[in-house]
Parts: structure tokens; sequence; C-alpha cells
């Protein structure tokens, strides 16, 4: 039976129903904000599995070109492999949601969200974070949400909920906020240079229209909501527990404690293969077997956590509010136009920049219309940078980092208007232990700046973690830990990465284990982590803290000028013909816009001035008395006709060749010969009548370059030269 509710926001309505499309799924609910709809569905496979130690929950959000009333690009009119766009969105679901089901419920979980009608004013996403949550609460799948989303920008200074793609344009914050009726659980954004109270301030308007949305699906729920599917309990217990907790928690608590990554991972495994072939023959039986590496991986939970709260020492012994060790090298790779390596501990990056031109910018085909991007990073997790062996390639998790380390770095990124060039960032992290998306950012802006891009400012990143003790709120223990290792934030209870200049917040992301964190905690997380940014930004400065003042060498070259709109189509020709001419003339290639801008891409720096030379003496009217470089097109019997600009001929009389007397142009020139004329003048039908100088000079000058303000030098005829 259909059933429907309503919601009332920016003087829109929001309507979630259920019962009318997608009835076989465990839970299906359609969306719809004005013209944006979006379809969710949820289902669970009919089997479970005991004993599983992760949640196996798959989003796949993905976009429908007729939601836009478009098709497709390309050969084939058919929506193919998940988009960059369809999986960050994936993971703005996923990772909300995930910590929300239960591990013990034991089926796989499939979420399709599915954008079917785009109005080009109101972002989908928003949408399918809402209906994705409502669609698992209302179905027979155990879940402790409701979930909800909402979207955050300062437009003008005054903060807006949902904004359309017009305001986000504009807007100088844009977060998306997630979280529970108890409190944020999830932030992903970016900024120009926000401030940590402005930041607080988003979150709070946020976490109420949060609690609204939650209040919907709730309501929904009440109305069309199926009875809960039962929890596989795990039907037995591990034997031996007490003897194998105490024989193992204090030779644990000396391994967990070593000093680098490698030795604790070994250290631990050691602890656990001697406890195990104490108790063989029971871990024999696979069930044991499972509880006993859950009781190992429970005892490493309390043993860092409580040495965090009552002790204030981590694993690698540092204290909350130390960073490990950051060293900053620039110029590593010979060829590449600027490279740099980043390490802080047992992560580094290997951050390399390439210089592009508007051919080699980034193109998206979505239904939000066709784009194109000039800054482009790109961040590769290769197995090794772990020690381990695995496959190489490209996952969500690369594509989500990349876009937080891109997001980052972007506010900072000089326009096109100022730097002409399409920007790459490869972030290759070669060591992994904690925050690589950070170190992708300080990498990044090393590599920028190596390869002389004005960065408007350097921009440093940092992770921050949170270990509580009860819910995490006001009244309850808790330590904020700067710079957090892959083990804090694996056990502790959230991941917070910040980046930033010297002056604000640029990229930011959060994700909450727990319930929610107070207000409180937040603004202590954002102080501790503009304090650590800060100390990262004054050790890169000290290697790098300005642009190289000349690019490579191995970069291509740009110029960019300005012609008359009117003139841009003597430039072009007739079917391309002039500027086709120019470009493989001078070993070059010429983009022109509407407005009349011309950049022009060479291999080097004399190719480029030579071709801006000559679009100026296109773009330029012939002047009388000036004199131009000109080359013989055609000899005919009364003369010679020259080009002085491409596509613009002139005649040389055969009485204008030589003071002497001649009986043919052959005598003087040949077709292919580049000479110095003097543009004498203009007739009434256009045509340009010119003069040759002749090239013989005493002082062995010739009165040569295109577009030149030079009069032809004076004297009288003596042997047949000329004298000053």
């Amino acid at each position: 039976m259909l059933q429907k509710v309503t919601y009332q926001i920016a003087g829109k309505e929001l309507i979630l129903e259920t019962g009318r499309i997608a009835r076989q799924a465990n839970g299906s609910v359609f969306a719809q904000y004005a013209g944006s709809a979006v379809l969710a569905t949820v289902c669970s496979s009919s089997e479970s599995v005991e004993g599983l130690d992760y949640v196996p929950l798959t989003v796949d959000y993905n976009e429908k070109y007729y939601a836009a009333g478009k098709i497709p690009g390309g050969f084939i009119k058919r929506e193919g492999r998940p988009k960059d766009k369809e999986i960050l969105i994936s993971r703005l679901i996923d990772r909300p949601m995930r910590p929300l089901f239960d591990k013990s419920f034991g089926r796989e979980i499939q979420i399709v969200p599915m954008t079917v009608s785009a109005d080009m004013v109101n972002p989908p996403d928003i949408l399918a974070i809402i209906a994705s949550s409502a669609a698992v609460h209302i179905s027979d799948i155990p879940y402790n949400g409701p979930i909800a989303g909402v979207r955050i920008c300062q437009v003008n200074g005054e903060l807006v909920v949902n904004p359309t793609y017009e305001e986000i344009e504009k807007s100088t914050l844009e977060i998306v906020v997630a979280g529970t009726r108890d409190g944020i659980t999830m932030v992903e954004g970016g900024a120009k240079e926000a401030g940590e109270d402005l930041m607080i301030e988003a979150l709070d308007k946020a976490r109420a229209v949060i609690l609204e949305f939650c209040n919907l699906q709730e309501e929904l729920r009440r109305l069309a909501g199926k009875e809960k599917l039962p929890l596989t309990e795990f039907g037995v217990k591990l034997e031996n527990e007490d003897a194998i907790r105490g024989a193992a928690y204090p030779k644990l608590e000396n391994a967990c404690f070593l000093p680098t990554k490698g030795e604790r991972h070994d250290g631990i495994k050691a602890v656990k293969k001697e406890i195990a072939e104490q108790y063989a023959s029971q871990l024999e039986d696979e069930k044991q077997k499972k509880l006993f590496d859950s009781l190992f991986e429970d005892m490493q939970y309390r043993i860092l956590r409580s040495s965090i709260l009552d002790k204030n020492r981590r694993v690698d012994g540092r204290g909350l509010e130390d960073i490990r060790p950051i060293s900053c090298e620039v110029g590593i790779l010979p060829r590449p136009h600027g490279s740099a390596l980043f390490t802080r501990g047992e992560t580094q990056s290997l951050a390399v920049s390439t210089l592009g031109t508007v051919f080699d910018e980034q193109i998206f085909d979505d239904i939000e219309g066709d784009k194109r991007e000039n800054f482009i990073l790109h961040y590769n997790f290769p197995p090794y940078s772990v020690g381990e062996v695995g496959r190489m390639g490209t996952g969500r998790r690369e594509i989500g980092h990349g876009n937080l380390a891109r997001r980052s770095l972007e506010a900072m990124v000089p326009g096109k208007d100022e730097f002409p060039y399409t920007i790459r960032v490869v972030s290759e992290i070669t060591e992994s232990n904690g925050s690589s998306s950070m170190a992708s950012v300080c990498g990044g802006t090393l590599a920028m700046l190596h390869a002389g891009v004005p960065m408007k400012k350097p921009v440093a990143g940092i992770a921050m973690g949170l270990i509580t003790e009860g819910s995490g709120k006001d009244g309850e223990r808790f330590a904020v830990l700067s710079d957090i290792l892959g083990e804090e934030d694996h056990l502790g209870d959230m991941d917070f990465k910040v980046a930033g200049t010297q002056d604000g917040i640029t990229g930011f992301q959060m994700d909450i284990k727990i319930a929610g964190v107070s207000t409180a905690i937040m603004r202590k997380a954002l102080d501790q982590a503009r304090r650590g940014r800060l100390h990262i930004l004054s050790i890169m400065n000290a290697t790098i803290s300005k642009p190289a003042s000349e690019i490579s060498e191995y970069a291509p070259k740009i110029v960019t000028l300005k012609i008359e709109v009117d003139k841009i189509g003597a430039l072009i020709g007739p079917g391309g013909k002039n500027i086709k001419a120019l470009c493989e003339q001078y070993k070059v290639t010429i983009n022109t816009e509407n407005d009349g801008t011309v950049t022009i891409y060479g291999k080097n720096t004399k190719d480029a001035e030579e071709a801006r030379s000559a679009v100026i003496g296109i773009a330029a009217d012939p002047e009388t008395g000036r004199i131009y470089n000109g080359k013989v097109m055609r000899i005919m019997d009364f003369g010679a006709f020259v080009e002085i600009l491409p596509g613009k001929e002139g005649l040389v009389h055969i009485s204008k060749l030589s003071r002497q007397r001649i009986n043919t142009v052959t005598e003087v020139l040949h077709e292919g010969q580049e000479i110095p004329v003097k543009l004498l003048e203009i007739d009434k039908m256009g045509r340009l009548n010119l003069s040759y100088i002749d090239a013989i000079d005493p002082d062995g000058e010739v009165p040569a370059g295109q577009g030149r303000d030079e009069r032809p030098r004076q004297g009288n005829r003596d042997g047949g030269k000329f004298r000053r």
C-alpha cells in the first residue's frame, strides 16, 4: 500500500514514499525534492554466515542520463561502469550507515540508490543519502538508524541549507554532514580558508536539520515498517578464555608499544602464535579460531585505549599532540616538471606535478552537464606501501582519498587566467601508517611549488583521532590525538582530517564510530588540528615556500594574448587555413576562445613567442609606412606577390624591386624567398602596394622584424648601394 510523508525545507517539499515502486525489495523508498528524484532499494541475501567480523555491505549509487533528458556520449549509448562522482556519493552513503549494521546479522546487504530525475537545480546526492537510510529503516533488515544527510554552504556570508548548484558555485564553504538523532557521524567538504568557528556553526546548523530528517523517516517506518529479521547469534563461547587472556595480555602490552609498525606487527603476531600453539587442538575448530582472533582484537583495543586515557601514552610513545618527524625534499626526479617526497613518520608520499595544456583538461560528461577541470589529482595506494602482496588498480578508496586531497588543494590553485596550464598532481603512496591522504596534500603542495605553480598559499593536512570512555559526550573522559597512526585509526572512535593554510581550512573529512560527539570535543579537535597544521607548514616552508621562478624546461610553454573579437575569423582563416599554417610553421598549438583570448602552446619559448608575434600581426591592421618581413608567394611578369602577414599579401611592382633597371623579376627574387618590404599604401580597393628594401647595407643590417615600427634608411645612390 502506498505510504507517503512530506517535509518543507527552503520553500520546497521533500517527499518520501513507499509501496508503489520496487515492491519485491526488502525495502524501497522513492524520494523527491522539487524536480530531482531518487529511487533507493535495499536487499539482503537469504543465507547468513556465523561469526563474520565485518559488515558485508555494498552501496551502488548510480545516475541515469535520462534523468536529465540526456543520451550518453560516445559510441556506447548506455550507462557503463561507475563514474568517480557516483563512487564518491556511494561512499557518502556507506560511511555513516555501515557502523549502524550489526555484524551478527551475517547476510550480504546491497543498497542501490538511483537518480531517476534531475532538475539541474537541486543536487540529488542528499536525496540519495536520505532515501537509502529510509529504505533500510522501513525494511526487515536490522539497522540502528536512521541517518540523514544535509549540505551546508556559506553564500554571501550566510549559511544555506541544501543549496542549489548555483549557490554551491558561489559558496566559500561547502560541507555534506550526516548523522543520527544522537549526533553527527560524518562530514565531508571543502572551503576557502574557513575559520574553526564557522565550521562549528555550520555543524550545529546541520545537526538540527538532520534531526528533522530522521524524524521524517521514523514517521514513514511507523506507517510502512516491516518487522526486523533476527540476528545470527554465535552459538558457542571461547573455551579457556580466562586462561588465554591471562597468558596473552601482559605479553601483548609489551608488543603493542614497540617502536615501529613492523616491530609491533611482528611482536603481536609472535604472541598470538605462541598462545595458539598452546591451544592448538582447541583451535582446530573453525568457530573457536574465530573467537580466538576476536579476543586478541579486543585485548589490543583495550590496551591501546587504556594507555591513552590513563597514561597519555600512545603506541609509538608520543604525547597526545606530538607529530611524528617530518622531512621534505623537492626535485628528486630529474625529468618530471615538479616532484617532492614528503615523509611523516612511516607515511610517505612521492608527489609529482605535470603541466599540460588546455587539451589535457579533464572532461566530465554527466547528468549535471559537460564540464572541464584544469586541476587534477590522482592518488595511488599500491600494496607494497604496507608491505603486502596485492592487486594493483584504482578502487573506491583511491578515488575517495584522492578527492579529499584535491578539494583541499583546489582553493589555493591559481585560475586559468593567472596560470593557463592544466595541472595534474599524482601522489604515489610509497609507505603508509596513518593518513596518506593528508600526506598527499602536503606532497602535492611541495610538488606544485617546485613546478612553478603560483599557489596562493601553501596547504598542509593532518589527521586527528579520538578515544573516549563512554559515549564521548560532555562529562566523559576523552583524548584527542594529533597525527594518528593506522592502529589508532582502526581502534579509535574518530578519524578526523583537516587541511588548510596558515589562515584557514580548505579541506575537511570526519568519520565517527560512536553515536556522536559534543561541540566541546569538536572545538578541541579543530583547535588542536590547527596547531598541528601550522607546525607541518613551518617545516614545509623551510624547504620551499614560493613557486620556482621558472617552470621546467620540459614543460610546454604557454603564451596568452587578447585580440579583437572581429579578428578571430582572420586568425582562423577559411576552413582553418591560417591557424593551421601558423601551427605548422612555428610547431605550436593555438587555441582561440569566443572572447578573443588566444593561447599558444609551444615546446619551447622561442617557438611560442614567434607564433605570438605572428598572431599579433594578423590581428593588427597593416600600417602604411611600416616594414615587414615578407615571403615571396608568386612571381609575375609585372612584379611579385609577397605575404607580409598570414593571409595578407601585397604586390611589389617590378619598378619597386631595384633602383637599377631590371628586365625580369627573377633577376632579384625567387618564390619562397623572405625579404623586407615597406607598405607604401593601401588603395581604395584594399590592395597593398609594397616596396622591396634592398637588403645590401654597408653596416650589414637588415630592417627585419615583423610589424617593426622602423622607417627605411634615407641615403644617396652610390655604386648601387645605400649609404647613410
